[in-house]
Parts: structure tokens; C-alpha cells; sequence
């Protein structure tokens, strides 16, 4: 996931009251006083929470800290849930083709048809989808189910197998996972 980017947003007294515990944080802060530097961070930023004490209905990311005092431990729960739920809502989906992968419900979706999928399955999409060139059986073994090259197993292909009948049934689609002689690729 990255390095957590807290930015704290016109609101000086918080700035330095958690540069005080930086060191036992597990984010990054800093502070912004001005839309145009707030702009400027989210733009070089892939992982951020803003916090202030006041809602700006144009940002995102945001947590809106309107309930002082607060408990510096609550305080720094809080965040952390925020951080977690970021984390979350960012990871969930991604786009193969014209499919949407949700990770985090382990379903295949494209237009109003849904398919469950198993972990593994999600993670030998996801793992195949990185790559632009056919990946073989070896590597998958290695990268998605971590055994040992010297293994003689036939799991990959059995469930690639599995995986493709699931998405010829549901999606009408053969070629979303192709065979090549030295191994499978997203078409």
C-alpha cells in the first residue's frame, strides 16, 4: 500500500500537537494552509487522509475532526480506521478488459452479470493481468500457490481449467484466459 499521508488542512493546533508523536506514528504528516499547496500534495500523493476541523465539500479523503477534545489515542484510532478504510474502498476493484475485479467480494462483473470466484482465482487473474507476456505454469505455482519449482503437480492447470469454464459459462467469453505454449495470458 505505501507510506499513509496525513495532511492536516488549516488546522495548526493538531499539526503540532502530532509532530510532538511523529516518531511513534505510523503515518506521515504535514500541513497545508491554502488550497492551491492542499492540490499540490494530493497530486503527488497516491495514499492520503486530510484532516481539519471544518467540511470542504470538494475534497476527498477527508475527516472532518469536529468533536474536540479528543483523546490523542482515539484520536490516532480514528485515523488509523480511516487509513484502513482507504485502503479498503482503493484495493477493491480493478479493471481487466471490460471486466471489474473486486477483490475485496471476490466477484467478476461485467454489465449486470456477477461471478463468484475463489481467492486463488482472483489472485491468478490479478497475477496474470500484470503481465504482458504468457506466464508460466512454474511461475504461478511459484507466485500464486508458492510451491516449489521441483513439485510435479498439475494445480495450475487444473484450476485454470476450472477458472475459464467458469467464465465461458457465465460471461460467454474463451478467450479472456488464452494457453499459449509457454503459458496463460489475459487477452
Amino acid at each position: 500500500m505505501g507510506i499513509q499521508n496525513l495532511i492536516i488542512y488549516k488546522f495548526t493546533s493538531l499539526y503540532h500537537i502530532l509532530l510532538e508523536l511523529d516518531l511513534d506514528l505510523n503515518f506521515k504528516i504535514c500541513f497545508v494552509d491554502n488550497e492551491n499547496s492542499l492540490n499540490y500534495e494530493v497530486k503527488n500523493l497516491n495514499n492520503y487522509l486530510i484532516i481539519s476541523n471544518e467540511k470542504h465539500p470538494d475534497i476527498n479523503n477527508q475527516f472532518v475532526l469536529e468533536n474536540v477534545p479528543i483523546n490523542i489515542f482515539k484520536l490516532i484510532e480514528k485515523i488509523n480506521i480511516k487509513f484502513l478504510k482507504i485502503q479498503f474502498n482503493t484495493q477493491s476493484s480493478i479493471k481487466i478488459n471490460n471486466y471489474t475485479i473486486d477483490i475485496n467480494s471476490r466477484e467478476m462483473l461485467i454489465n449486470n452479470t456477477k461471478l463468484k470466484l475463489t481467492e486463488k482465482e482472483i489472485n491468478t487473474i490479478v497475477y496474470l493481468s500484470k503481465s504482458n507476456k504468457p506466464v508460466g505454469i512454474n511461475e504461478l505455482q511459484k507466485k500464486v500457490w508458492s510451491y516449489r519449482f521441483d513439485m510435479e503437480t498439475h494445480t495450475v492447470e487444473t484450476h485454470i481449467y476450472r477458472l475459464r469454464k467458469k467464465i465461458l459459462s457465465t460471461f460467454n467469453d474463451k478467450e479472456f484466459i488464452i494457453s499459449k505454449k509457454n503459458g496463460y495470458q489475459i487477452n
